[in-house]
C-alpha cells in the first residue's frame, strides 16, 4: 500500500482528522484519538502502524510482514507495525499478490478504526456520528 492509498482509505471512514507530526508521519485519528500512522520502517521503507485486538496482535506479531509496533509495544500497548522492503516481505509477495496485501492491511486499519471509535465515550461517539446502531429490545 502507498501512502496515498493509506491516506485515500483512512480519510473515507467517518469522522476522521489528518495530521502530520512525528517525523513526518501520517497520522489518521478519529475523535482525537490516532488508529493509524503511515511512516518509515527501519530501512526507510513505507510502514503502517495500528491499534490491534488482543487476538490480532498476538496473530499479527508471529505473522511474516507485521511485528509489534516499536515505541508502542515496548510500553505494553498493542500496536503492530506492517512493513515491507526486506527479504520476509518479497517472500510474502511472491506468495500473496500486492492486491490481497492491501486488502488485508485495509482489514486491519478498518478495525483499528472501529477500536479507537469504540474507546471513546458515549457523547463523543453520539457527536461525530458513530456507532450509533439500532437498540435491540
Amino acid at each position: 500500500m502507498t501512502y496515498d492509498e493509506f491516506n485515500q482509505f483512512c480519510g473515507g471512514l467517518k469522522a476522521t482528522t489528518y495530521v502530520m507530526q512525528w517525523n513526518n508521519s501520517h497520522v489518521w485519528k478519529v475523535g482525537g484519538k490516532v488508529f493509524a500512522i503511515g511512516g518509515l520502517g527501519k530501512n526507510g521503507e513505507p510502514a503502517f502502524i495500528f491499534k490491534a485486538s488482543e487476538l490480532n496482535y498476538h496473530f499479527l506479531s508471529e505473522k511474516p510482514g507485521y511485528r509489534p509496533a516499536p515505541y508502542f509495544a515496548s510500553r505494553g500497548m498493542k500496536w503492530i507495525q506492517q512493513f515491507g522492503g526486506d527479504e520476509t516481505q518479497i517472500k510474502i509477495n511472491i506468495e500473496q499478490n500486492v492486491e490481497d496485501l492491501n486488502e488485508e492491511l485495509s482489514y486491519y486499519l478498518h478495525e483499528s478504526y472501529k477500536l479507537v471509535s469504540l474507546g471513546l465515550t458515549k457523547k463523543n461517539q453520539k457527536e461525530l456520528g458513530l456507532n450509533q446502531g439500532v437498540a435491540l429490545k
